[in-house]
């Protein structure tokens, strides 16, 4: 199996859930035709480099798979008709230098998605001012 990464942009009006269920739509794509899912690299809201279909933003995912050359013909046709994604752009890494390059990659998105995600320090109350008069 060939190894293949895979960046699509999902619009970005859509709500987190809406969002979410776009990449799980492709990514049972994959799963239907028999590719392997490698790792998940979840960019976020970015800005585009220019307006795409009126859009200056949107939601960068970028899929690392192997497959056979015959599923990449299924998950393009599924991104073109897929309204809400407005990009997408496929990479094959052949060579050994580039299936390197895919490797570290894919270890690289692995680790950013096991990472603990740092909570904010919760807010402490202000101390509360010496609310207690004396009268005399």
């Amino acid at each position: 199996m060939t190894c293949y990464e895979t960046l699509f942009v999902v619009k970005a009006t859509l709500t987190d859930e809406e969002t979410a269920a776009q990449i799980a739509k492709i990514k049972d794509v994959l799963a239907k035709e028999g590719a392997e899912l490698v790792a998940t690299d979840d960019m976020g809201m970015r800005k585009l480099a220019y307006p795409v279909q009126k859009n200056d933003r949107g939601y960068y995912t970028v899929l690392f798979f192997k497959a056979e050359g015959t599923v990449i013909n299924e998950l393009e046709r599924n991104l073109k008709i897929n309204e809400d994604v407005i990009k997408f752009l496929t990479v094959k890494y052949v060579k050994n230098k580039e299936i390197a390059q895919f490797d570290k990659l894919v270890a690289t998105a692995t680790k950013k998605a096991e990472a603990p995600v740092e909570k904010a320090p919760e807010a402490t109350p202000a101390p509360e001012a010496a609310s207690e008069t004396t009268e005399a």
